[in-house]
């Protein structure tokens, strides 16, 4: 089956970059996306990125059985910079060039099973420093008199918002971790269930053999003659 595109980025993913001239505390932008991807099929999506941005893409398999998928890594220039073959999670980390990057998730391999995946994308280096500084350097005016500067200001604030981005990402893919884990859990569940109401099916066929058995080992054969 041929490969399908799923340009859904183009106009979502891409809405992760910031506006022409919009001043930003941290050019740091994440976002994480869910998605089923059926049999035998391929789905990919595409990110713009700018020269010298860094680009991190972590995803997991959160149900589906094996709980695997393969997953390509494709520059703008179509060159393959990751490929991981029936794995159930992956981290990876680019330095981009300007252009779209695609990355794909592969399940052409399974004929039956379908397969939940989780993604995230965390974008840095996006936005523009010197704009920002200059942005708040016009506002800068008797910082003499001030025991602090606007600057150590814009610092503290920049520190504390990555800190919350990151204890955001945690949760989130701990959140990730917990809905495989609940899946993996509910499957056993249902073949727990399963096997063991075969069990009690058996059980009651060989009581009821072993019942009639020694009925007939009790039984007087013999015929009265008259």
């Amino acid at each position: 089956m041929a490969p399908r595109l799923l340009l859904m980025p183009l106009g979502c993913l891409a809405l992760l970059l910031p506006p022409p001239g919009a001043a930003e505390f941290s050019p740091s932008l994440d976002s994480d996306f869910t998605f089923t991807l059926p049999a035998g099929r391929k789905e990919c999506f595409y990110q713009p990125m700018r020269k010298e941005a860094s680009l991190e893409l972590e995803y997991q398999v959160l149900d589906g059985a094996g709980l695997d998928v393969d997953f390509h890594l494709l520059s703008p220039k179509g060159e393959t910079l990751v490929f991981d073959e029936r794995k159930s999670d992956g981290v990876h980390t680019v330095e981009t060039e300007d252009g779209d990057y695609m990355f794909c998730f592969d399940n052409t391999f399974s004929t039956i099973s379908e397969k939940v995946i989780f993604f995230e994308l965390i974008l840095d280096n996006m936005g523009e420093d010197g704009q920002d500084e200059e942005d708040w350097k016009k506002y800068v005016t008797g910082t003499d008199l001030l025991d602090m500067k606007l600057e150590d200001i814009l610092e503290s604030i920049n520190s504390v918002k990555a800190r919350l981005s990151k204890s955001v990402q945690i949760q989130t893919l701990l959140r990730a971790f917990e809905a495989r884990d609940r899946n993996i859990q509910e499957s056993n569940f249902d073949r727990v269930n399963f096997w063991s109401m075969v069990n009690l099916g058996v059980m009651v066929v060989v009581s009821a053999v072993q019942v009639y058995m020694l009925k007939s080992l009790f039984e007087d054969k013999r015929k009265s003659r008259t």
